[in-house]
């Protein structure tokens, strides 16, 4: 039984925009459902979420059991743990993801951890589980051996000082790809609560463009669609256009304003 293809680390690695969906809801249920949505990829989160490394286990079962729509490939998921941390990546790596999204990464040398983390030693210090699902409970004879050719590992850098060291992160072998976090960056960058504000877009044109003349794949979570486009145009390769929180929530607040609105008691016409 061969190591599993990745096909979203693939598809970066030729340059094929992926489109994606932000998932902040730890159920698989709900996981299997987005999942069937049509999206290319979708990020599962632990940082700030409630989500742990049992319920992510049947977060990713989910994901793969999940019917794609019509004319479109199975989803894949990337896992976002809640730290740069080499004991959660070697959970995570464990119950079978292959793509992991790691936060705050600020320097080449926590992308070299990060990357570290991915990779058994000499490359590496992952952990040896032994039998786990990531080789299929131990029927993948070459786990070891080809693993860290289908892993993917993306990192995000969130602050000014991170878009300092963009092409010395791009330079760390094994990282496959950068993701721009506007929320965290406006903060840093003084306009926190205001990830659209001119000066924080600039910046995002600007690390954009570095990323992908770098060689590795740019990444950004906008769920503004015109935005979205623009960064495409400029080069992003992953995107994650919807969270499915907020579309839950959106269309709850929606639905309930027009009920709220359609039972509001008529005013008297003439009244007074």
């Amino acid at each position: 039984m061969p190591v599993p293809v990745n096909r979203f680390k693939k598809a970066l690695a030729e340059g094929r925009p992926q489109i994606g969906v932000w998932s902040t809801l730890p159920s698989p249920y709900v996981s299997e459902l987005v999942a069937g949505a049509g999206f290319d990829w979708m990020l599962l989160d632990t940082e700030h979420t409630p989500s742990d490394v049992p319920l992510m286990l049947q977060q990713l079962q989910a994901v793969t059991a999940a019917q794609p729509a019509a004319g479109c490939m199975p989803c894949a998921p990337v896992v976002r743990p809640a730290w740069n941390d080499p004991v959660l990546i070697k959970r995570y790596l464990d119950v079978g993801a292959q793509s992991l999204l790691l936060p705050f990464v600020q320097n080449a040398d926590e992308a070299r951890a990060a990357v570290a983390a991915t990779r058994y030693a000499p490359a590496g210090l992952r952990g040896m589980g032994g039998s786990m699902r990531a080789s299929h409970f131990g029927r993948t004879a070459d786990y070891v051996a080809r693993a860290h050719e289908e892993l993917c590992v993306l990192v995000q850098v969130e602050t000014r000082e991170a878009l300092d060291q963009i092409e010395a992160i791009a330079a760390v072998e094994g990282v496959d790809g950068i993701f721009i976090g506007p929320a965290d960056l406006s903060a840093s960058m003084g306009h926190a609560g205001n990830p659209r504000h001119p000066e924080v877009d600039a910046a995002i044109d600007d690390a954009i463009r570095r990323i992908r003349a770098a060689g590795k794949a740019p990444g950004i979570l906008m769920v503004d669609e015109a935005r979205a486009r623009q960064c495409l145009d400029l080069g992003a390769l992953f995107v994650a256009t919807a969270l499915d929180l907020v579309a839950l929530r959106s269309a709850l607040d929606a639905s309930a304003a027009r009920w709220r609105k359609a039972d509001a008691p008529a005013t008297a016409v003439g009244a007074y």
